[in-house]
């Protein structure tokens, strides 16, 4: 009987301290951002759909010293009707990161998505990808950086 009590004791215990975890109010975004077009039926409301599009999806650094820490921003809009999110943005390889708004994007909103390249270690043409996901559709943009890295 007590081998019981004392089972379900750690039972809610442990129930109390899963549902408390990451239960950070800050952290989640409303769902009504979010729209989804498609249906059951397959006809698809693309007309309400936000959209991102940017001034430039290739950037060139040209010559960097080995070593040497280059950023850029790629700046983008959200051309659609209603609001944007990035929920992601993925990169190729670790010597580049992502710096991008992690809050909603309102329609004709302009931001930046930075991107910062540690030629560390490296040497040559390099040509790295940066995956954007968010909601729009399609739901990926493949952004790209490139640089020629000397040796001093």
């Amino acid at each position: 009987m007590k081998r019981n009590i004392f089972i379900i004791g750690i039972s809610i215990v442990f129930l109390i301290f899963i549902s408390s975890c990451g239960n950070n109010s800050d952290e989640h975004l409303p769902t009504d951002i979010i729209y989804n077009p498609n249906t059951a039926s397959g006809k698809a409301d693309m007309e309400n759909l936000p959209k991102i599009e940017f001034e430039e999806e290739v950037h060139d650094f040209g010559k960097v010293i080995q070593g040497e820490k280059v950023t850029y921003g790629f700046k983008f809009k959200n051309t659609g009707k209603t609001d944007m999110l990035i929920s992601n943005v993925s990169t190729s390889c670790g010597c580049a990161v992502t710096k991008y708004p992690k809050i909603p994007i309102q329609p004709g909103e302009e931001k930046i998505l930075y991107v910062s390249f540690d030629s560390e270690g490296r040497k040559g043409f390099q040509n790295k990808s940066l995956t954007v996901i968010s909601n729009t559709q399609p739901n990926t943009k493949v952004l790209r950086i490139k640089a020629r890295v000397v040796v001093p």
